[in-house]
């Protein structure tokens, strides 16, 4: 039997950054996903990318993971929102000269963690694999997995998804509504430099966002469109869709072009009425997953990891047990708010900007002139797409704990 501190299912990017968080600060565990990590490593590009906000980039950073990632990440400088193609967008831009955060293409993110992983003392990473059964009592995690091996543990992090079988298993009930929009997911190229800004276009139908990627003329496309919408878009050639793309964004970026492959998914909202239980803790989409309109379902994920691992590097310092009901209170209780709050303002946002119509449409753009005109409000809503407010754990602030 293999003993560790921590179990953790799910191998992609919060589960693997949670175990390099947990390794940065000599605590051990065992990663089990079912997906090879060499063949998703050594992928090609198909259109996914993250903006990892810049709180979420010094993590990475603390954890041995940026400095793989150096030159290969579009810095985001400017985001500009606008609702329809007005003139007059809310820009976003930094007085201090620090990007927002930084585009990178996901199937970068999952190499550099992988490698690193690899190299990482206190990881063991059971990829492809399975757990066959899983228990949780008060003397521990106990595991046996798919090749016959069993892993004994004092915590399990859940980090399997939106469709977490462990939070099922827990019996934690989550509020779930699917949204009847699905996003497209891509990249182009095009005639206009980018200029390191992000745009996010708001149509009836659901956000148009254009994300700056390396080199500078080619950037990634989320595009929420009506579920009935979505076959015939996706069964377009490659120059009618990058024409019917071209057409959202007003010659913003002059010409598109090169689309990268496409792909989508339904958007759904979830957010689970409790992240821990007896000696469990969900990260990540296992713990809630929002709508994509501010690129924050990522981050979230990030915030859990670094909140999570400080309480449990902080419980392992005074000598308890890293399952222990006060410690997983504290994680419960520090990202229980900002995730509900989050996960609020997404699905208000996505409301408010679907309602068709005049009257409409002169409200939110009077809202929008607001914003850019009080300079405090303004600031706030930066620091929080920078992953920069409420208790910042030490790992987002670049430090270990």
């Amino acid at each position: 039997m293999q003993r560790v501190d921590v179990l953790i299912l799910g191998g992609g990017l919060v589960g693997l950054t949670a175990a390099l968080a947990l390794n940065a600060h000599g605590l051990t565990s065992v990663v089990v996903d079912p997906t090879d990590p060499a063949g998703t490593a050594n992928a090609a590009f198909d259109g996914r990318a993250s903006a990892i906000a810049s709180a979420s980039w010094r993590m990475l950073q603390a954890v041995g993971v940026a400095s793989r990632l150096e030159g290969q990440g579009c810095k985001i400088r400017r985001i500009e929102v606008r609702d329809g193609l007005t003139r007059n967008p809310l820009d976003f831009t930094p007085t201090d000269g620090e990007a927002l955060g930084t585009m990178v293409e996901n199937r970068l993110v999952r190499r550099a963690l992988y490698e690193t992983v690899l190299g990482a003392k206190h990881v063991s990473l059971k990829a492809p694999g399975r757990a066959v059964s899983v228990t949780r009592g008060p003397d521990g995690v106990h595991a046996t997995l798919d090749d016959g091996s069993t892993v004994a543990a004092d915590l399990l992090i859940a980090a399997d998804g939106r469709n977490s079988s462990t939070r099922t298993a827990a019996g934690i009930r989550t509020a779930t509504w699917k949204y009847d929009h699905v996003a497209i997911i891509s990249a182009f190229e095009h005639s206009l430099p980018h200029d390191n800004v992000a745009h996010e276009i708001f149509y009836p139908a659901g956000p148009f966002a254009l994300l700056p990627m390396l080199p500078g003329h080619r950037s990634a496309l989320v595009w929420t469109v009506a579920a009935k919408d979505a076959p015939g878009l996706l069964a377009l050639s490659d120059h009618a869709f990058a024409v019917e793309a071209q057409k959202r964004t007003g010659g913003l970026l002059g010409e598109l072009s090169a689309a990268a492959p496409r792909s989508s998914y339904p958007l759904s909202f979830h957010h689970a009425a409790v992240i821990t239980a007896e000696r469990l803790a969900l990260v990540g989409d296992a713990a809630h997953g929002i709508h994509p309109i501010a690129g924050q379902g990522l981050n979230l994920g990030f915030r859990d990891v670094a909140a999570l691992v400080e309480v449990l590097v902080e419980g392992s310092r005074l000598g308890l047990d890293l399952g222990d009901a006060q410690l997983l209170a504290r994680y419960q209780t520090w990202r229980s708010l900002d995730t509900l709050m989050v996960a609020t303002a997404t699905d208000t946002l996505t409301r408010l900007f679907g309602i068709p119509g005049r009257s409409a449409r002169a409200v939110r753009r009077l809202g929008i002139g607001a914003v850019q005109r009080i300079v405090p409000l303004k600031s706030m809503l930066m620091a929080e797409a920078r992953g920069e407010t409420g208790a910042l754990p030490k790992l987002l602030q670049g430090a270990t704990v």
